[in-house]
């Protein structure tokens, strides 16, 4: 599960990142972002983990979330 901040939430981290990025010398840099990775593993289905996500997860009002699997 991949949990990031909705487009146009302020993402206090990813612009600290970007501006320390630009101190360094990487001025071609336009932006940073942070995102959270959730590894589930067990006997789930995809609904058992939307519920985690609404639940726990991730904050419906300022952040988004995205489910993948992986074998």
């Amino acid at each position: 599960v991949k949990v990031s901040y909705k487009k146009g939430v302020q993402d206090s981290e990813g612009e600290s990142t970007l501006s320390g990025l630009k101190t360094l010398g990487f001025e071609s840099v336009e932006k940073v972002g942070t995102a959270k990775v959730y590894v589930i593993k067990g006997d789930l289905t995809f609904e058992d983990v939307e519920k985690m996500c609404k639940r726990l997860l991730a904050n419906p009002v300022s952040q988004d979330y995205r489910i993948t699997e992986v074998k």
